[in-house]
């Protein structure tokens, strides 16, 4: 049998944030360290986190709410997904903390912090930044489009561009759209409505109708955007498994000077009909080329219910199993 772990018990002050706060709803803090420390007890009183059980666990445990604490000290508030990705970066124990990878804010609105979640999130938003063209490519839930969208709006605020342009293909739509009730906006609502919501939550309401009347902000289907030039402009491609590649050749030529374009997407979802998704197809095309870079979003850089990555794992597992079973 393995020798037993000797006990230890350790405090940690909780100062300089919102105890309140940080705690969350009933506690929901330590719930959440609970459920990554399973051996370890813990016990809040006062401003004094209390922490006992086997040593190896506690001073794991004991590092992580160290870098959690550090993150609620700059950027104000933390979560269940900040839990969880503290604890597996203490256990990889390699590259940045916990802190300098998720505490820095790209927009505060309405008091909330919006900022990386996990490691390959900010990955992803250090990729926006180093370079012109950026692939966000993951799974649902993965932030690939809201944190898009969060770079858009700072780099607008800070005038970095003169304009916000999103788009999506209407894929759905195709030849039916004719059929379908209403103007043409009516018609294509349905389709670009995630991107309008989005772009909403970030910025103050009645801000809103004024940026896209002045067309500061445009959301138009992917087909809007043949035959311009998009100068001075920051660029959202959303649901880019979609296009074509004859689509997604047109979408990247569009580039003009001081413009900055994301392209997200997840190619295990496409909804094209018979035909190559252009997100594939680029990917083994431009990959390597300088100032374009990809970033790889998983399983484990999904923010929704923990239940979500967990989905994706066991779909990504049978379709794995399926290619194998047909390439035999």
């Amino acid at each position: 049998m393995p020798e037993a772990q000797p006990e230890l018990r350790r405090t940690v002050l909780l100062t300089g944030v919102d105890l309140a706060q940080f705690l969350g709803h009933r506690d929901q803090l330590i719930a959440d360290l609970e459920q990554q420390h399973p051996d370890v007890e813990f016990h809040a009183r006062d401003h004094v986190l209390t922490l006992a059980g086997p040593a190896e666990e506690v001073r794991a445990a004991e590092q992580v709410v160290a870098e959690v604490l550090e993150v609620a000290r700059r950027s104000g508030a933390v979560n269940r997904h900040d839990v969880r990705e503290a604890t597996r970066m203490v256990s990889r124990g390699d590259g940045p903390t916990a802190a300098q990878v998720l505490s820095e804010p790209i927009l505060t609105v309405r008091g909330h912090a919006i900022r990386a979640q996990t490691r390959g999130q900010r990955a992803y938003i250090d990729g926006i930044d180093a370079n012109t063209v950026t692939f966000g490519i993951g799974p649902a839930g993965t932030g690939k489009t809201y944190l898009a969208m969060a770079k858009a709006v700072q780099a607008l605020s800070r005038r970095e561009v003169a304009k916000i342009i999103l788009t999506r293909p209407a894929v759905e739509a195709g030849e039916r759209l004719g059929y379908l009730p209403g103007t043409l906006e009516d018609k294509i609502d349905p389709y670009l409505r995630p991107l309008f919501d989005a772009v909403g939550s970030m910025m103050e309401a009645e801000a809103v109708p004024k940026l896209l009347a002045s067309g500061t902000i445009e959301v138009a289907p992917l087909a809007y955007m043949r035959g311009r030039t998009l100068n001075e402009s920051f660029v959202i491609l959303d649901e880019a498994q979609n296009t074509t590649p004859e689509q997604m050749k047109m979408f990247l030529t569009r580039l003009g000077y001081g413009s900055k374009m994301v392209v997200t997407g997840d190619i295990t979802q496409m909804d094209l009909p018979q035909a190559q998704s252009g997100l594939r197809v680029v990917n083994r095309i431009l990959r390597g080329v300088e100032d374009i870079h990809f970033a790889e979003l998983t399983a484990d850089d999904i923010v929704r219910h923990s239940l979500v990555g967990r989905i994706v794992d066991a779909y990504s597992a049978y379709e794995e199993k399926k290619h194998a079973g047909e390439s035999a």
